[in-house]
């Protein structure tokens, strides 16, 4: 097998979603993968599955990483998607002896259309900068959820922003605070409640970090992964998906979704 990092082997096993080639399935450890998406089967031959199931669908498979990085033993992709209809998405993958033993990730269905400032859950930037932050940098960003998200010291909220300065790609909200206030007012307006109850990881390569968490949204459970850009100790940028937990009774498997994330 050629050497090649743990981002590049997991960038090459989703991209086989689209290309259907099978030399990245060598990077699975096949006696030992533990699947946490909750609507495919455990193991090798759940992900083989799935697979051989998208091939019947009538649109072609698309696979489109845009942000990868690698967190010791992660690794994290961002994605644009088209496989059952189009989507945004993460997945987490953990290595072990340099073979792929567990993956985890967050999809949402997205049609295309930019929020209201005219971004996608893909576009800004790529580059990764201050990798010697990446530490003080993750700390920001789980302070933030905790503070702010989970509403634990919410008037700290201005605190982790350079003023108005904050470009969003949620597909409900526009840039800045003053677009993020008004989209919490609407919410409230309506009588829904954004609730985040637990991270359950958070994972990050310089300028770069994403956190997991769980919680409800309209009262569903719900799984957050919210992607930040934090430049010079402030939160620059964002992106998230959001995707409501299955019932127990329809899961897959008995992994759970979050298990094993730390």
């Amino acid at each position: 097998m050629k050497e090649i990092s743990k981002k590049q082997m997991a960038v090459e096993l989703l991209k086989a979603i689209e290309t259907g080639a099978s030399e990245p399935i060598a990077y699975v450890n096949a006696e030992h993968y533990t699947q946490h998406n909750l609507t495919v089967g455990d193991g090798l031959a759940g992900f083989g599955a799935a697979l051989a199931g998208l091939a019947e669908y009538p649109e072609k498979a698309r696979v489109n990483t845009v942000r990868a990085f690698e967190d010791g033993d992660f690794v994290v992709l961002h994605t644009d998607y088209n496989f059952y209809g189009p989507k945004a998405g993460f997945d987490i993958f953990r290595f072990e002896d340099g073979k792929i033993v567990e993956h985890w990730d967050n999809l949402m269905p997205y049609d295309g259309t930019p929020n209201p400032s005219g971004h996608t859950p893909f576009d800004g930037t790529t580059d990764f900068a201050d990798i010697d932050k990446t530490e003080e940098n993750k700390t920001i960003a789980r302070h933030f959820v905790e503070d702010v998200l989970m509403g634990k010291t919410p008037g700290k909220l201005t605190d982790y922003f350079d003023g108005n300065n904050y470009i969003q790609h949620n597909t409900a909200i526009a840039d800045g605070l003053d677009g993020l206030g008004a989209a919490l007012a609407a919410m409230a307006e309506q009588g829904i409640k954004m609730e985040y109850y637990k991270i359950h990881t958070v994972l990050g390569h310089g300028n770069f970090v994403l956190a997991v968490s769980e919680g409800a949204f309209a009262g569903k459970p719900t799984s957050y992964y919210d992607l930040f850009r934090i430049e010079n100790g402030k939160i620059a940028e964002h992106w998230d998906v959001m995707e409501t937990i299955a019932p127990v009774s329809e899961w897959k498997h008995e992994n759970g979704k979050f298990a094993g994330l730390k």
